[in-house]
């Protein structure tokens, strides 16, 4: 064998060794439909930490995470991976008015919707342990918790982990979470 061949071969051992340790920790990801927008829109690629919560991690109001959720995908006997941001975390109480998010009986500020308002009524629950309360930030457009029969309560071992960087469109390369006040306390 050639001493070509041989570098060849060891170069490619390398790339593909690296692959595999690089895909247990990072999910690529594209945005396939409308829910997300403004924040993301459809053909965006993105990259997913798949190790965010598994190393200690937990979810915070406005991580925008991807999960496995129980709507059929087309004809390809898999459920879809849905892209969505946490309102809420276990023991959060949320309700809306038919124009505002509420969390813990306090109105959000909500600047990553697309029209800006929740046009929807939704009584009081309480994110049960273990789960999230998961909105799109196109709310006239997105299937999330507030379908309690499609969505519901997303359970902790169904996600798959939490966007942190949107490689395309090259324009909007970079990380996520810019002008998100995560403090909700104040």
């Amino acid at each position: 064998m050639s001493e070509n061949l041989k570098e060849w071969i060891k170069d490619i051992v390398i790339a593909v060794v690296i692959a595999v340790v690089v895909l247990q920790f990072i999910m690529p990801t594209v945005v396939c439909e409308h829910s997300m927008e403004e924040s993301f829109h459809e053909h965006d690629y993105l990259f997913v930490s798949k190790m965010a919560y598994k190393l200690g991690g937990d979810p915070k109001y406005g991580d925008v995470i991807v999960f496995q959720s129980d709507i059929p995908n087309g004809n390809s006997g898999k459920n879809k991976l849905l892209i969505k941001r946490v309102i809420g975390v276990p023991g959060d109480k949320i309700y809306i008015d038919g124009q505002t998010v509420y969390l813990n009986g306090k109105a959000l500020d909500e600047p990553y919707t697309k029209d800006g308002y929740t046009a929807t009524y939704m009584d009081e629950v309480t994110v049960p342990e273990n789960a999230l309360f998961v909105m799109g930030d196109n709310r006239q457009n997105s299937a999330d918790s507030r379908d309690v029969v499609n969505v519901g309560f997303v359970e902790m071992e169904r996600v798959k982990g939490k966007v942190f960087l949107r490689l395309f469109p090259i324009k909007d390369f970079g990380g996520v979470y810019k002008n998100i006040d995560r403090d909700i306390n104040k």
